[in-house]
């Protein structure tokens, strides 16, 4: 098992102590709005101090990539491990995307490694798939090519490239929170004290040190830009210029994001709601609500182009709800016409409409697509609130994983440890009320003469901001996606850092109350920070090592490995051979396939189980003691209790069954085979093991007559 250990000894460098946070002035609460200079204010004083509120974002994010990139030596001696341990501490799918860099640099062209990905036959045996399509993996590409005509051969290893770039994302990050607190705020202080929270809150702002690899690592910090650049388009007194370039930093943004992480459709979602919402209070116009949608329209669009026509992508409900919300407004021309119960009527009506027109457009697209590879996520949506059968596997796998469950409580202590927690309620209740006032005074009829429609109007944008309305939904809306889904929280914490900050920094109250904060936050916080970087472990995994190198010298390069995901895609990374299953999940047959497989560890007959091996072209079958013999879930969350509800048999140990559930007829097979009985010798042969994995070669079926073929040597 993988485990991180303390370090013996060290025969490297310690890693240096991250550079101290410099404290601000004290004025820095005076209103120096980023746009000042866009504007026309082009003073002396002006220039000089958004150069520093440019300056310190930087030093925070340089800050927080160093302070992750040592979190991450500290914890595994990165530097000082082999090169296959290094490989199998990219744990589960993030190993998979790593593949695909290693790959791509280990093809002997540009063209050709791109064509190995779009003809590749080594990710899922007996199939050949465009991975471009069905992964996201054009960061893995662009980063190989970038590596081979750059000149970093002789001085960065590929792995460091690859890692370094993840970490520098993280700077990519806290700048643009800082950026859209000082939009927000009106000083660079709220960005300050943003960037200070996260780095505080790592634990739960962000998990890269320990899965680099994975897709939000890359996708987050193009959405927290695109967040910017939304907060900054819907500031007032932007010229047309501003107004353009802020709608081109839109696209470009939302296209990196969709194009980095398969669930961007989901994400999207929330976004294009709060759109919406927003436009039927009246707080947006009709041309931010129009240009809004078109950017994520044509960003998802343009990304559907680039996945090879994906059509995941144009069966989205994303799409879906743009296209109905559009039509249903177009054809609602009265909707923000009458008194106040008139227009809630309206408002209500409306959403109705627009709600089963995008149903009624997603179904007819997936039918017209036969789309139904995001089907497991609507069951599992289903099956967490009760609200279809709970049986099914694939939202069982999701539902017994720790990281799809709700958000534990300790998370807000932790976050009100830091002291982010304790601002950030307030700031969004007062907020919510503001807005609920605000929203009230547009439904109401307007009348009077132009004039004094045109005053109220005024009156009311200065009341409430369109930027702070979107940032106080964005946040709201994630919070309860958070809430509902744990690995969802690192969209809401990070944003929640920079409505903190401008609650704080809002008013002179507050800025009286940091002060005392800022005065304490050495002593409170530092000590903390200083103690995680100075503890030294070491990567620890000589079962997985083993096997990894038996594998690469003992098997044949074509060898196909069935398994686990999490193992396959260690196997797929570090020995290049071929799997019959991968943890990305976004594909129908791929999802019966590993069922399919994972009846290695349920009670089936050696037949059944070598004859479904057979069929997905397996050569070797790894079966792990961790999995058959799991206590790290509840009973009915082990993956052998999944496997035995599916196939309609009693669980494991003590406790109830449900009344059809029945006994099975055969012994659990991945304890049965360890027995040596000939029913199981006759059709595998053990080649490798050791105290996690055990390894059996699948023997051919033959007639009785046929002489027996020669077998692998066993390795024990």
């Amino acid at each position: 098992m993988t485990s991180l250990r303390q370090r013996k000894g060290s025969r490297g460098k310690e890693a240096s102590p991250a550079a101290e946070v410099q404290s601000q002035q004290a004025n820095c609460c005076t209103h120096h709005h980023p746009d000042q200079i866009l504007q026309g204010d082009w003073s002396w004083g002006a220039i000089i101090w958004t150069s520093i509120g440019w300056s310190v974002s930087v030093g925070l994010g340089l800050l927080c990539s160093i302070y992750v990139a040592t979190l991450h030596e500290n914890d595994l001696w990165f530097s000082n491990i082999k090169e296959v341990e290094r490989e199998i501490s990219f744990r589960t799918e993030c190993g998979l995307y790593y593949s695909y860099y290693k790959q791509m640099l280990q093809a002997p062209s540009i063209q050709e490694g791109l064509s190995e990905l779009i003809h590749d036959n080594l990710t899922e045996s007996k199939r050949t798939i465009n991975l471009f399509q069905r992964m996201n993996i054009y960061q893995e590409v662009f980063l190989s090519i970038l590596y081979r005509l750059l000149p970093l051969q002789a001085y960065l290893e590929p792995v460091y490239f690859y890692i370094y770039t993840v970490f520098s994302l993280q700077a990519v990050y806290v700048i643009a929170l800082y950026l859209t607190a000082w939009l927000l705020a009106g000083s660079w202080l709220a960005g300050t004290l943003t960037g200070v929270w996260y780095i505080l809150n790592r634990v739960d702002t962000t998990r890269v040190e320990f899965t680099i690899s994975l897709r939000e690592n890359w996708s987050l910090p193009f959405f927290a830009l695109q967040v910017t650049a939304i907060t900054c388009y819907l500031r007032p007194q932007l010229s047309a210029l501003q107004q353009k370039v802020m709608v081109w930093l839109m696209y470009v943004t939302t296209c990196c994001f969709c194009l980095t992480w398969q669930f961007n459709q989901f994400i999207l979602l929330v976004q294009a709601l709060i759109v919406y919402i927003l436009d039927c209070v009246d707080i947006l116009t009709t041309t931010q609500v129009t240009t809004l949608y078109l950017v994520q329209v044509s960003g998802l669009l343009s990304v559907w182009l680039l996945q090879f026509c994906n059509s995941m992508i144009l069966g989205s409900l994303v799409l879906s709800f743009i296209v109905a919300a559009l039509f249903i407004r177009h054809c609602q021309p009265a909707l923000k016409t009458g008194g106040l119960l008139v227009r809630l009527a309206k408002v209500l009506l409306h959403s109705v409409l627009v709600l089963l027109l995008t149903f009624i457009i997603n179904s007819l697209t997936k039918k017209a697509l036969q789309l139904r590879s995001d089907e497991h996520i609507f069951k599992f949506i289903k099956a967490k609130f009760a609200l279809g059968p709970t049986r099914d596997f694939d939202a069982s796998l999701y539902l017994c994983e720790e990281a799809f469950g709700l958000l534990p409580l300790d998370t807000l202590e932790r976050l009100a440890s830091t002291l982010l927690f304790y601002p950030y309620i307030p700031t969004v209740l007062l907020l919510s009320g503001m807005l609920a006032v605000a929203v009230l005074q547009n439904l109401r009829p307007k009348g009077g003469s132009e004039e004094e429609k045109r005053g109220a109007a005024e009156g009311q944008v200065e009341a409430f901001r369109p930027d702070v309305a979107y940032n106080l939904l964005h946040t709201v809306l994630y919070g309860l996606l958070a809430f509902s889904t744990m690995r969802m929280k690192y969209i809401w914490t990070g944003h929640m850092c920079a409505v903190a900050a401008y609650g704080v920094c809002g008013t002179e109250l507050w800025t009286l109350i940091l002060k005392a904060v800022r005065c304490n936050t050495r002593v409170l916080f530092w000590p903390k920070l200083m103690e995680e970087l100075s503890e030294l472990r070491e990567f620890y995994d000589p079962d997985t090592v083993e096997l990894m190198t038996w594998i690469s010298t003992k098997t044949p390069k074509q060898a196909v490995f069935a398994g686990s995901m999490q193992l396959l895609a260690g196997i797929k990374l570090c020995t290049g051979r071929v799997l019959t299953n991968h943890p990305h999940y976004e594909d129908k047959d791929l999802r019966e396939r590993t069922r399919q497989v994972y009846q290695v560890y349920a009670r089936r007959s050696p037949e059944e189980v070598h004859d479904i091996l057979r069929a997905v072209g397996a050569d070797y079958v790894v079966l792990e003691n961790s999995i058959c013999y799991e206590r790290r879930h509840r009973r009915g969350c082990r993956l052998r209790d999944l496997l035995d509800l599916a196939n309609g048999h009693i669980m494991d140990g003590p406790g109830e069954n449900e009344p059809d559930l029945v006994p099975a007829s055969h012994p659990r097979f991945c304890e049965a085979i360890k027995m040596d009985t000939a029913a199981y010798t006759s059709l595998f042969t053990r080649t490798f093991q050791n105290k996690t994995f055990h390894v059996y070669w699948l023997k051919k079926k033959r007639k009785k007559s046929a002489k027996t073929s020669p077998e692998p040597g066993v390795k024990q």
